[in-house]
């Protein structure tokens, strides 16, 4: 099964006709999966999700890393202007080999304080089918994640019901303006849309 894993690997690396491809492997155990990990090393070229004994590999395109980069620019934006301390995971790996399941997030972001796993998650949504995410970040209990699809962003909260729940804003910073900073993220010139949206987060705050 392992040999199987890295020629998928190797298949994914490379296909060039589709610049964002994914690879769904079943039956894959805990040992196959940490091995897998184990040889992409700190690879940011793959993004790798587990969850009950099915792998997912998925190279993001340049657009997918385009925007993930946006929405977190203008996120540390946000929080830098609110005084709100953060940090900022990028796709470290989060795994529970006890619930099955491991997930490196597109964008994370502890916020506060440091934790083991992050309070908010960012994905980025181009392609259909695959993993759950959302099954997937309710065992590592994720707080917030946030799925950028479409030229906007749906944010889900982890109620104490533990399932997660849609909503218009966000739990932890609810003063963020989230459909202003999904304008901003579509800006095609990153410092543009940063001065910009950093001059709207300011006025907001009261700031002058």
């Amino acid at each position: 099964m392992t040999s199987i894993l890295l020629q998928g690997f190797e298949a994914i690396a490379l296909a060039i006709d589709d610049p964002e491809e994914k690879l769904i492997i079943s039956e894959v155990s805990w040992e196959q999966y940490e091995h897998l990990l184990a040889h992409l090393g700190d690879s940011d070229r793959y993004r790798i999700t587990y969850f009950d004994g099915i792998l997912e590999i998925m190279s993001p395109s340049r657009r997918h890393e385009v925007d993930k980069k946006s929405a977190a620019r203008l996120l540390e934006v946000y929080l830098e202007e609110a005084e709100i301390d953060f940090w900022g995971l990028g796709s470290t790996t989060f795994r529970k080999q006890k619930q099955e399941v491991g997930k490196e997030p597109d964008e994370c972001y502890c916020i506060g304080t440091e934790k083991e796993f992050p309070d908010i998650a960012i994905e980025v949504v181009l392609t259909s089918g695959g993993i759950n995410f959302l099954e997937v970040y309710k065992r590592l209990e994720v707080k917030e994640v946030w799925f950028w699809q479409n030229n906007q962003l749906t944010i889900y909260h982890l109620s104490e019901s533990g399932e997660y729940e849609q909503q218009t804003a966000s739990t932890l910073l609810p003063n963020l303006d989230i459909t202003l900073l999904s304008q901003y993220v579509t800006v095609t010139n990153p410092r543009l849309a940063m001065q910009q949206f950093r001059a709207k987060v300011r006025a907001s705050l009261g700031k002058f």
